[in-house]
């Protein structure tokens, strides 16, 4: 066991796309994304299967520590597919809500495989996940107290507030002396008395400080500071150290990658020396979402009007962003190709969407190879956050799901029609 930290860099650090390990990763072709859409039509969100598999086990070859766990957190993309692909590959399952819990467990993961890390739950929700066998992960002192009540003398995690704010948007920012989530680090004594009174069993710490974090330098501090509290004298019966997710994924071609293998030798050289200073290798948790499943979706769209307003070309589509709601959410950025036309002359416009929103558009000014009515449009990185937080608003119906595995495109979720969701709106009081 390494008991020296090695230094690294002061911000994110980065690898070109050339990189043998982390080449860009494997995409669909547009003759494959065009028979999709011609089979399915559209809007569908197409996954690559091969790519969440390649990322899952890419992290294992990252982070070289043998006690090391992948929760995948399904809040990214639901999709049972997906879930059955990532379980049968070991993974584990990041839960955030009973409906996770139970839609996991469907999908055939034992309730030793799942973790429920929920923010502001109620005592029924608390009861539901506890009698499903579910390790719980609490981050406020107020339901510690609760749980300890209702389950003295059983396991539970803590998540605490390492109060190092970062990710890509502030919307998804998990940390910082304001935030909603996790114990205060200087609450510890409270934490230990409460764990005390009702001899609860801490078996786990978690943190998590945002999504998308591209300054590796802000990871590792969250780590030193959840690993302080980690000592024998405040939690004798440890058995893992959870730090989150919020890989970094990069949405713009630009973009460069984050270096996961240096990454990973510096994750692995600090649970070292945390687990030294502790007397005992701890299990490492990592719960990446959008990281595993990000890159391998694309939203299909068709061109359904083109306008010219005043030397703006405006490309109206027949989705909206209830369909794919980060644009508008975050100003989030997606890159956009023309899969019927590829090689169209670079033009540029709005890619806008066919809801009752100004604020309905995909991309500003963007240069895309020229769009015809009718062409395939394709939105990438629409893996995770797309369908997951998708709704029914305008009473559109949400998008088919197509799941591509070894080359063979196979439908996983299908479209509802108008009259269908018209339908179940009303049978919803049955």
């Amino acid at each position: 066991m390494a008991a020296k930290t090695s230094e690294h860099a002061k911000s994110a650090i980065h690898v070109s796309p050339e990189s043998t390990f982390f080449k860009v990763p494997m995409q669909l072709s547009n003759r494959l994304l065009r028979s999709v859409a011609k089979e399915y039509g559209t809007p569908t969100y197409v996954y690559n299967a091969d790519l969440i598999v390649q990322q899952y086990k890419n992290a294992y070859k990252f982070i070289k520590w043998p006690k090391l766990q992948i929760f995948y957190a399904m809040k990214a993309n639901y999709n049972p597919d997906i879930l059955r692909l990532l379980r049968d590959c070991g993974a584990c399952v990041d839960t955030v809500s009973p409906g996770d819990v139970r839609l996991a467990l469907k999908n055939g993961y034992p309730p030793g495989k799942l973790l429920y890390t929920a923010v502001n739950i109620t005592d029924a929700e608390m009861r539901e996940v506890k009698e499903l066998g579910v390790l719980m992960n609490v981050g406020e002192i107020s339901r510690l107290k609760k749980y300890g009540k209702a389950y003295p003398g059983t396991e539970i995690c803590l998540r605490f507030n390492p109060e190092v704010k970062a990710g890509e948007f502030v919307q998804i920012q998990t940390a910082g002396v304001l935030s909603k989530f996790g114990i205060l680090m200087e609450d510890i004594e409270t934490v230990k008395k409460t764990v005390s009174k009702y001899r609860l069993k801490v078996v786990g710490l978690h943190s998590h400080t945002g999504s998308g974090i591209a300054d590796t330098e802000k990871f590792f501090e969250s780590m030193k500071k959840i690993a302080s509290l980690a000592t024998r004298e405040n939690f004798p019966h440890l058995r893992f150290l959870d730090f989150g997710g919020g890989f970094k994924v990069p949405y713009k071609p630009e973009e460069h990658r984050i270096d996961y293998v240096k990454f990973g030798e510096e994750i692995t050289t600090l649970i070292s020396s945390f687990s030294e200073r502790y007397g005992r290798p701890l299990e490492l948790y990592f719960e990446p979402g959008k990281y595993m499943v990000a890159e391998s979706g694309y939203l299909l769209v068709e061109a359904n009007t083109i306008r010219n307003n005043r030397g703006r070309v405006i490309v109206g589509v027949n989705s909206g962003f209830p369909q794919l709601i980060r644009p508008v959410l975050y100003g989030a950025y997606h890159h956009i190709i023309n899969v019927t036309n590829p090689q169209g002359k670079p033009t540029l416009c709005d890619l806008a969407g066919n809801v009752c929103e100004g604020g309905d558009v995909f991309a500003e000014n963007r240069l895309i190879p020229k769009i015809r009515e009718n062409d395939i449009i394709g939105l990438l990185c629409g893996g995770a956050y797309g369908y997951a937080m998708g709704g029914n608003y305008n009473l559109r119906p949400m998008p088919a799901e197509v799941i591509v595995r070894w080359g063979a495109a196979i439908r996983s979720t299908r479209r509802k029609s108008s009259a269908e969701l018209a339908d179940q709106i009303m049978r919803r009081n049955e």
